[in-house]
């Protein structure tokens, strides 16, 4: 069975909100790196009930880095990259059992449904998440990190989707928000405080209006400011970063 020669690797902080979920959908496989850095809540504690789960402690320096470096801990070569945040159902796991892995060349495309406060939003990803490090592996994005695509690569989409609980509490926004637009704008400047303006509007207007958000009343509303606040702070970091440099 294809299950038992992938092992899941799972990048982890402060995940006890949804860290129970994610490993009880991942009983069939029979091993899953949990990579913990500077955890400090319960998560290692309800990591350790798991028997397939094996904890490993390190540090982070980049999503990009710190999940090819967490890869490098699995005894299989084949990869199941999650989130602790993400959920699969049996649909995809047997649909994964089945797979044929008999060329490492072959990357596999899943589709995730995203969830905001517990409510399934319009928007949802097509993204690899299963691939052969021996072959590909992440590029080094410090943020917004994606598998490397070979030019000789084969990619299959699966048919089923699994969960994504993005924002389970609303303090979750802000926390991410910071996180993500720090790294997403170290050593990066725009000098242009119209696109803070710009991106921001439309960030709110795609959300909202193009995706479909606003039939669901005031989950949509918030969902679409969130995605206007993160495009605000990026731009306005990138803004202040170009201020500070005219000063120096």
């Amino acid at each position: 069975m294809s299950i038992n020669h992938i092992s899941v690797v799972i990048m982890a902080k402060n995940a006890h909100d949804t860290i129970r979920e994610s490993l009880e959908s991942l009983k069939e496989f029979s091993e899953v790196i949990l990579y913990l850095n500077n955890s400090t809540d319960n998560t290692e504690e309800i990591a350790q009930e798991y028997q397939n789960v094996k904890i490993i402690h390190g540090y982070f320096d980049g999503f990009g880095d710190t999940k090819r470096r967490a890869s490098t801990y699995s005894k299989n070569d084949w990869i199941l990259s999650l989130d602790s945040d993400e959920i699969l159902n049996n649909k995809i796991v047997d649909e994964i059992e089945n797979s044929d892995l008999s060329n490492s060349k072959i990357l596999f495309k899943l589709k995730r449904n995203n969830y905001f406060l517990g409510y399934k939003t319009q928007s949802s990803d097509d993204i690899i998440r299963i691939y052969n490090r021996k072959y590909t592996n992440f590029n080094n994005n410090r943020v917004h990190e994606k598998i490397i695509i070979p030019n000789d690569a084969t990619i299959i989409t699966l048919k089923n989707s699994f969960k994504h609980l993005n924002i389970t509490d609303i303090n979750q926004t802000l926390t991410k928000i910071i996180q993500y637009t720090d790294l997403g704008t170290e050593n990066k400047k725009s000098c242009l405080f119209s696109l803070v303006i710009l991106k921001s509007i439309f960030a709110f207007f795609k959300t909202y209006i193009i995706e479909g958000n606003i039939i669901h009343g005031w989950v949509g509303f918030a969902l679409a400011i969130n995605s206007a606040n993160k495009r605000y702070y990026k731009y306005i970091k990138l803004f202040l970063n170009c201020q500070k440099n005219k000063t120096v």
